[in-house]
């Protein structure tokens, strides 16, 4: 007899999976449009302290500089977004519009006023610093093997990121990883997207940015 919990909607990885591929296939797209529009689409990303152009927290993961800026952003965004579709597509769009806020946020207040800041790598950090993370929240000794795996693949190259260099905004990758690891404290003990019901104890149950 199968007494597994059916998989509810938007926890599916095949759900998670069609999810990051509709966010990478947007960024390609918007490229192609920056890009045959001279890249005027670069001024429309994150301005510091700017309050009128607060938006830009939105939209400047999806802009990049260049066709390069982009490969390079979209590559580990795969790898480590596929690693969190897995959960559904509920726990990564939560991921994503968490780390996209509150990092977009810390990089709003802390980077230079000028220029602005576009890219996905924030949000690429905050993805691993999730994958990172994430075991040690939920106790979970499957999750700290894969965010082992994370380091060893990506670790010497994200946080050779961080080390302040022209054109890069170390800024927007600090915060976008203080937002993955709160991201991974926020969704502890959660299921999918939605919260897992809570036991006795009040525990939760088991089961340019460049």
């Amino acid at each position: 007899m199968n007494t597994r919990p059916p998989i509810r909607r938007g926890q599916a990885p095949g759900e998670g999976i069609a999810l990051l591929a509709g966010i990478v296939a947007l960024m390609w797209v918007v490229e192609v449009i920056n890009t045959l529009d001279g890249n005027a689409l670069d001024r429309d990303g994150i301005w510091a302290r700017n309050v009128g152009r607060l938006w830009g927290i939105a939209t400047a993961p999806f802009l990049h500089a260049s066709f390069a800026h982009l490969i390079s952003n979209t590559i580990p965004f795969v790898f480590m977004g596929l690693i969190i579709a897995l959960r559904g597509a509920g726990r990564l769009a939560l991921v994503t519009v968490f780390v996209i806020v509150v990092g977009g946020l810390g990089t709003w207040l802390i980077s230079p006023s000028y220029p602005d800041t576009v890219g996905a790598s924030g949000v690429v950090f905050g993805y691993a610093t999730y994958l990172l993370t994430r075991g040690v929240f939920d106790r979970s000794l499957l999750e700290v093997l894969v965010g082992v795996i994370v380091g060893v693949v990506w670790g010497s190259a994200l946080l050779a990121s961080l080390v302040p260099q022209p054109g890069v905004s170390w800024q927007g990758h600090l915060c976008g990883a203080i937002a993955g690891v709160l991201a991974a404290w926020w969704l502890a003990g959660r299921s999918g997207g939605a919260v897992a019901p809570r036991g006795t104890g009040g525990r939760p149950a088991q089961t340019p940015v460049r």
